[in-house]
């Protein structure tokens, strides 16, 4: 019982890192950057072609 005990704590005091959720983060912030670059280049277009005629 101890044992486990001593490997929750060492589990705890030594966080782990994980890369996948690095890169799970990158991904999602570039395609969130890309998608709001998308909206804004479809309003540009629609307002210019509206304002065009």
């Amino acid at each position: 019982m101890d044992a486990i005990f001593d490997d929750i704590a060492i589990a705890l005091r030594k966080p782990q890192s994980d890369f996948g959720a690095k890169v799970r983060v990158i991904a999602l912030d570039a395609a969130g950057k890309f998608l709001v670059g998308v909206a804004i280049g479809l309003g540009i277009t629609v307002g210019s072609r509206l304002i065009a005629g």
